[in-house]
């Protein structure tokens, strides 16, 4: 009984495998000349723009000492952040400091000769009064008492400007930042031509990038000006140079008002807020610029061919003819879609799927998307159940 039993089943799996055969329910059995067929629309797609960019600090202010001399100490390191007015280097002072001991010398020089010219401008005012001395005597005295009080008074600025020159020992910082390099160190002989550092403002980022002057025209005409241009460019992205993008979005705040004669477009500046300190002056990364278009046409990569650089559908015609034909696309693409700047018009009819058996020239059978996956969906099913058919033989005549 059990090997009747067995060989009904063997016999009912045999009739299995002879139906599928004459349904023709394999991938192979599909029509070699239906292919699905799409039409031309317009969609709507978010683009995105990459530019080079170029980093730098809200303000970088490079440090100078405004005298010759050695270094005598040196207060930062680099990357330290510092307030404006923040020590950051001395410089020997003794020559300096004896300059001001000498002018406030002569100052006290001065104002005693003043002292002296004074006591005898009002002794010879006494003496004119009582007839005694002339005009002559009395306005000789009143200009030696005037002499004296302008050498007071030269004095007085020779001391303030070595007063000023011994501050110029004590290099601080011109404004808060973050301190770059340092390659001057305690007990180098430096001079005012001499950079000691770099004090950068990075709490917001200033990000340099440039766009050709047809596209700011473009940008303009739309705006009606440069301000409005500035007023409606979306938020931008920065991606770094490491390819990945930056957590805070910047916003473009300025553009030239000159074109670069070299390179034919605009500089702009996005500003990016940097509370992490991430960002620092001088890196280099792409500026992301995003816009919507809502007339683009978009094409499935898997309908496209690529040829090295080159890319090409198969469109077809009024006749059902195919023929190979080249487009052109975006650079930036989701990794689903292409999305055609040319070669391709609202209302072209393209094949979609199974470009791979179709040739230039070849006539076809346009069906629909849908149509085609159904028949596909089909021959599978029915393939793999003549899969299981015929597994189910083979494994009975091993017994």
């Amino acid at each position: 009984m059990k090997f009747k039993s067995c060989l009904f089943v063997a016999m009912a799996a045999l009739a299995l495998v002879s139906c599928g055969k004459k349904s023709g329910g394999s991938l192979a059995d599909l029509q070699d000349n239906q292919f699905a067929v799409r039409t031309v629309g317009e969609s709507s797609a978010d683009l995105q723009t990459t530019y080079p960019a170029t980093i730098k600090g809200l303000q970088d202010v490079d440090v100078h000492p405004k005298i010759s001399g050695f270094i005598t100490n040196v207060f930062v390191h680099e990357g330290q952040a510092v307030t404006a007015g923040q020590p950051m280097f001395t410089i020997d002072s003794e020559t300096y400091r004896a300059q001001v001991n000498q002018c406030r010398a002569a100052l006290n020089t001065a104002r005693a000769q003043a002292n002296t010219s004074r006591l005898t401008y009002l002794n010879n005012k006494k003496l004119f009064n009582q007839h005694i001395i002339g005009q002559y005597e009395l306005e000789t005295a009143a200009n030696s008492y005037a002499t004296a009080r302008a050498q007071v008074a030269q004095a007085q600025a020779a001391l303030a400007s070595a007063e000023e020159t011994l501050s110029w020992c004590v290099v601080r910082a011109p404004s808060s930042g973050v301190v770059g390099d340092l390659p001057y160190k305690k007990g180098a002989l430096v001079s005012a031509s001499n950079t000691l550092t770099t004090v950068s403002d990075i709490s917001t980022m200033e990000v340099f990038f440039s766009m050709s002057e047809p596209d700011i025209l473009g940008m303009s005409k739309t705006a009606g000006s440069v301000a409005g241009v500035l007023k409606e460019m979306p938020m931008v992205k920065l991606q770094l140079a490491d390819g990945t993008i930056y957590n805070q979005p910047g916003r473009v705040v300025k553009m030239s008002g000159v074109i670069d004669a070299s390179t034919g477009a605009y500089t702009l500046i996005a500003h990016f807020p940097n509370p992490q300190k991430l960002l620092k002056s001088g890196g280099a990364g792409q500026i992301i610029v995003p816009h919507v278009s809502n007339t683009a046409i978009l094409v499935p990569q898997e309908a496209v061919v690529q040829v090295q650089d080159k890319y090409f559908v198969y469109v077809v015609g009024a006749d059902n003819k195919v023929k190979y034909t080249e487009i052109k696309v975006n650079p930036q693409d989701d990794g689903i879609n292409y999305i055609v700047t040319a070669g391709l018009h609202v209302g072209d009819r393209y094949v979609s799927k199974g470009i791979t058996k179709l040739t230039d020239g070849e006539k076809i059978q346009p069906i629909t998307e849908e149509q085609y996956q159904e028949k596909i969906d089909k021959a599978e099913k029915l393939g793999s159940q003549q899969g299981t058919a015929k597994g189910f033989v083979n494994a009975m005549k091993s017994k």
